[in-house]
């Protein structure tokens, strides 16, 4: 992937903020859902079932059932869990960096922690340093936790209610929140999932997308089966132009990674790609290429493993 450091991240930036507004719009506009009430899958506006309805009334066979489960039901899934793990298995979790609206959500609360306390995570040992890549300075302020918990807040209660709205008719659910009117059922969901998420966004929001995540492992799996996936490469060449640098990569890396090691210790990389932009912005005062760029193929078996050491012949007797 050949992409400019210098607008990487505002390209990334709408990207995730468009499909933030996908993934909370899609029920509302009958993109995609599932009503509990009718018991399917609304998709587009109309109904998306399995298609055994007419088998159990006695109107189809069951050959033609079993087209509908297959047509219906396991080809899309395949299609798409199909796409997700290639696209991994070719260029890392790109859905992760680029569209996941949980990650939208991490990378938010890790700048406004930074801003509170310099730290992106309250579980970081020490706090970053203030001096940026691109050359500002970020000098932490208390007073920045109080914007930090009302944003946990406020994308814990949206995030509950985005999926309530997955399962019950959308409209239902904000006419009745909307009137302070909320059913029994709907109150108990949406406290429940807002105290699990707010937790969640609080302490363990890197923990989930690492190891909780379902779509983010198995993405990391297929990346890390193949060698000559697309990976951060290091310029071991020109290692010495990291000795001026305060680790300006690993401090802007949300998932806590090491950037410049060997993919086997990058298992969880979203490429994100804000290593890249901030490597580039170290260099470029000195007028310098970064050291880190995305490679893929040959060049990144190099990157994939461990090179070799090359036995060292023994001397004959004399």
């Amino acid at each position: 992937m050949k992409t400019d450091p210098h607008t990487l991240q505002r390209r990334r930036l709408a990207t995730r903020t468009a499909f933030f507004a996908l993934f909370v719009l899609a029920p509302p506009l009958d993109i995609l859902r599932l009503d509990l009430n009718l018991g399917h899958f609304i998709l587009f506006g109309h109904d998306w079932t399995l298609g055994i309805d007419g088998f159990i009334a006695g109107r189809d066979s069951t050959a033609g059932m079993l087209v509908n489960l297959v047509v219906r039901g396991f080809l899309p899934l395949a299609l798409i869990a199909g796409g997700l793990l290639y696209t991994a298995w070719r260029w890392g979790r790109l859905y992760c960096g680029w569209l996941c609206p949980h990650f939208s959500v991490v990378e938010t609360i890790n700048g406004l922690m930074l801003r509170a306390s310099g730290k992106p995570s309250i579980w970081e040992r020490k706090p970053l340093p203030e001096l940026r890549a691109d050359g500002r300075r970020l000098r932490p302020n208390r007073r920045w936790w109080i914007p930090t918990a009302l944003a946990i807040l406020f994308f814990s209660f949206l995030w509950a209610l985005t999926l309530l709205t997955y399962l019950l008719p959308p409209a239902e659910v904000y006419a009745n929140l909307l009137h302070g009117e909320p059913t029994r059922n709907q109150f108990l969901f949406l406290t429940a999932a807002t105290s699990v998420f707010v937790i969640e966004f609080t302490l363990a929001r890197h923990l989930f997308c690492r190891f909780g995540c379902a779509v983010g492992v198995f993405q990391s799996l297929a990346w890390m089966a193949n060698p000559r996936a697309m990976v951060v490469g290091f310029d071991t060449t020109r290692a010495r132009a990291c000795q001026a640098c305060n680790n300006a990569c690993d401090n802007a890396c949300p998932m806590r990674l090491k950037p410049r090691g060997l993919k086997r210790g990058m298992f969880s990389c979203t490429q994100c790609g804000q290593c890249l932009s901030a490597c580039a912005g170290v260099q470029r005062p000195h007028r310098r290429a970064p050291l880190l760029t995305w490679v893929d193929g040959e060049r990144a078996l190099s990157f994939s493993e461990p090179p070799v050491a090359r036995p060292t012949s023994a001397r004959r007797p004399a």
